[in-house]
C-alpha cells in the first residue's frame, strides 16, 4: 500500500508516469491534422470542379474513418491481449514509414497516394486509440484518472485545433510542401520517441483470443 502511494506522488502532468503518453498522444494528433489539412487543400487545388473538390474531401475523411469501423474491435482485443507501452511504440514506429509515403505524396501530388496514406493514419490511429485510454488506469490513481482523460482529451482538442492552422497556413506557401513533409517526419519521429519513455503496463488477459469480426 505504501509503494503504491508512493507511486502516484506528485504532479500528474510532470510525472514519467503520464508525460511520455500526453506527449506521445499530443503529437500524434498533431501530425494527422497537419497532414490531413494539407491534402485535403491540395485535393481541392487540383479538382476541376468544386464537386470534385468536395468528393475527394468526403473521400479522404471516409478512408480516415474506415479503419476505425473495420479494426477498432481487434485493436482493443489487442490492447487487453499483450503488454501496452510496447505496442504503443511499435504503433508510432509505424507512423515513420507511413509519414515518409506520405511526403512523396505531397511532393509528388500523387491522388490516389494521398489518399492511401490518410487509410493508413486512420489503421495507425485505430490501434493507437484503445492503447493509450486502457494503459492509464494502470498509471494513475483511481482520482486521478477522470483529470488524466480531460488532460488527454483537452491535449488533443488543442493539437487538432494547431495541427489544422499550421497545415493550411504552411501549405499554401510557394514553399509549403517542403515545410509539410519535414514537420510531419519530424513529428512522427518526435511521438515515437516519446512513447519509449511510457512505462510498461502488463496485459490485462494475456489468455484472450482475438476476433478479427468487425
Amino acid at each position: 500500500m505504501k509503494e503504491n502511494k508512493q507511486q502516484f506522488q506528485g504532479s500528474l502532468l510532470g510525472s514519467k508516469r503520464f508525460l511520455p503518453l500526453f506527449v506521445t498522444q499530443f503529437f500524434s494528433a498533431l501530425n494527422d491534422n497537419v497532414y490531413k489539412q494539407s491534402i485535403l487543400l491540395i485535393l481541392i487545388f487540383q479538382a476541376a470542379t468544386v464537386a470534385d473538390g468536395a468528393f475527394y474531401s468526403n473521400l479522404a475523411a471516409g478512408l480516415f474513418i474506415l479503419p476505425f469501423f473495420l479494426f477498432s474491435g481487434m485493436a482493443g482485443q489487442i490492447a487487453e491481449k499483450l503488454e501496452k507501452s510496447k505496442l504503443i511504440s511499435i504503433v508510432k514506429f509505424c507512423e515513420i514509414p507511413i509519414m515518409l509515403v506520405g511526403v512523396v505524396s505531397i511532393l509528388t501530388e500523387q491522388v490516389w497516394l494521398m489518399l492511401g496514406t490518410v487509410f493508413l493514419m486512420g489503421l495507425q490511429s485505430t490501434f493507437f486509440g484503445p492503447l493509450k485510454y486502457s494503459i492509464l488506469p494502470q498509471h494513475v490513481a483511481p482520482n486521478e484518472l477522470t483529470k488524466a482523460n480531460g488532460l488527454v482529451e483537452s491535449g488533443t482538442f488543442v493539437a487538432i485545433l494547431l495541427g489544422t492552422v499550421f497545415g493550411t497556413y504552411y501549405i499554401t506557401q510557394a514553399a509549403g510542401p517542403i515545410y509539410i513533409s519535414i514537420a510531419i517526419v519530424s513529428l512522427a519521429v518526435i511521438g515515437f520517441l516519446s512513447s519509449r519513455f511510457i512505462p510498461k503496463s502488463a496485459a490485462n488477459d494475456a489468455n484472450l483470443k482475438v476476433s478479427i469480426n468487425p
